[in-house]
């Protein structure tokens, strides 16, 4: 196991700049880790490493370069990432791990893959997803299971799994999501990175899917600095996403702690069922803020999982289902696939879409009212210590003695995406006895990005978590 490969993005920055490391080192060494565990773990559909390679050595000259005139690099020069498929790139496959897709091609690159190409980055794999990122475990007919590095017995998470195991594992510095439900929070939590879900339209999408107000993409890194460094680059107005707003460039500032900061703690967001290591690992973390200065306060929402449930699958029912039905039709798809198409023609037959928009409107509200007086929301991102890497759940989950009537529940991510003018980050909280990591969530007022990265670097700080699964597990 390379310790290069598992340096952050900025130690990395800073190892080019003075010429101490070069970006095809790391590539290599991240390539060893692919060939050690990249069948155990399954996290890439593609690899793209004779053109990596090329853009490593020139992004070496480049550094040479700049050393002598004294020229400031492109903001991701030499760094790797991995993005996840939907995202596509010119010329290869965009097949969203559907067999109906099978052989479709991208005829233009996805925003977030010109920014990172237009900084510097280098995108040297693909990361898989569940069929059209419709589950919360990342395993399909067309890519197989994908596994956690922590313990390959289970899942890393999804819907953008691949990415969060791939970061892991040592495969990439950095890498591409996206978040509809919690797809980027949930392999954040369940693989010990770090994963930001930004304000709606802070980071460009592509059309038709761009304009469903839940949904948008982002980053995922192993630290908040290499998140909050990623979203510089893929914020801001685009023209393929008239949503889009913002500079592109602007960088979160980090520092100031949080002393004098009062932060919201609900651990169970209103009924929420919480398995006993992750209700103590949230509250471990809320004492650490308390040390630090913040003046910590519980937050009482009255939401239920019932709630939850029933809004966004109104949601879904009128927006991405009928889109996810079209695209599957005739082929063959997995049996979570079938069940979310059902239950989201469930819910659009139960409820109309204006009777959606005012369930979304009650939950934003009572959301508001609860951080009325706080800067920032703590809570969990799942209630649930790990999930099976091959599993379905399609009679529901059990949490801490509780049966749930749909897994999803279990993750107490979609709350914030009905809520999607709030900007989230998911940072590890610790580890559970099955040796994958938990996480929390550090959820600002809408728009309010700063406030958040704030608390999230300084949760990082406190909680020291060692991002690197330990040798054979």
């Amino acid at each position: 196991m390379s310790d290069i490969a598992f340096l952050s993005a900025t130690e990395l920055l800073g190892a080019f700049r003075r010429l101490e490391l070069a970006p095809v080192e790391v590539l290599e060494a991240q390539i060893a880790e692919m060939q050690t565990r990249g069948a155990d773990v399954n996290a890439c559909t593609e690899l793209l490493l004779e053109e990596a390679r090329a853009a490593a050595e020139r992004a070496g000259d480049t550094y040479a370069r700049c050393a002598q005139s004294g020229q400031q690099p492109p903001a991701l020069l030499g760094l790797t990432v991995a993005t996840k498929e939907k995202h596509g790139i010119a010329g290869r496959s965009l097949e969203s791990g559907l067999l109906a897709h099978r052989g479709r091609i991208a005829d233009a690159d996805h925003p977030v893959v010109q920014r990172i190409r237009g900084a510097g980055g280098i995108i040297h794999a693909r990361t898989t997803s569940p069929e059209f990122s419709c589950a919360t475990v990342t395993h399909s007919p067309m890519w197989g299971v994908t596994r956690n590095p922590w313990n390959l017995e289970t899942s890393p998470g999804g819907s953008s799994g691949g990415s969060g195991a791939a970061l892991a594992a040592g495969f990439t510095t950095l890498a591409t999501a996206s978040d509809i439900a919690g797809s980027t929070r949930i392999p954040a939590g369940f693989t010990g990175t770090v994963g930001y879900k930004a304000p709606f339209g802070r980071i460009p999408g592509l059309p038709p899917l761009a304009a469903d107000w839940y949904r948008g993409d982002g980053p995922m890194g192993r630290s908040v600095a290499d998140v909050a460094l990623l979203t510089s680059v893929l914020s801001g107005r685009h023209p393929s996403d008239h949503d889009s707003w913002g500079p592109t460039g602007e960088l979160p500032a980090l520092g100031g702690g949080v002393e004098g900061l009062r932060i919201g703690v609900s651990v169970r967001l209103g009924d929420f069922p919480v398995a006993t290591e992750i209700a103590a690992n949230t509250r471990t973390v809320a004492d650490k803020l308390a040390a630090a200065g913040a003046q910590v306060v519980e937050v009482d929402l009255p939401w239920t999982t019932a709630q939850m449930r029933r809004t966004i699958f109104a949601h879904f029912g009128h927006i991405l289902g009928p889109a996810v039905a079209r695209e599957s039709a005739g082929a063959r798809t997995s049996k979570y696939l079938q069940q979310f198409i059902a239950d989201a023609a469930a819910g659009a037959a139960d409820t109309s879409l204006v009777d959606s928009l005012a369930m979304d409107a009650r939950m934003r509200g009572e959301l508001a009212a609860a951080m009325a007086d706080v800067d920032v929301l703590l809570c969990p991102t799942s209630a649930v210590t790990s999930l099976r890497a091959d599993g379905d759940y399609l009679d529901g989950i059990d949490v801490d003695g509780l049966h749930l009537q749909h897994y999803w529940e279990a993750h107490m991510t979609a709350p914030f995406n009905v809520a999607n003018g709030c900007p989230v980050l998911a940072v590890p909280s610790g580890m559970s006895g099955c040796g994958v990591p938990t996480g929390v969530q550090v959820v600002g007022h809408p728009y309010d990005e700063a406030m958040a990265f704030r608390v999230a670097h300084t949760v990082e700080q406190l909680v020291g978590f060692d991002g690197r699964p330990p040798a054979g597990s």
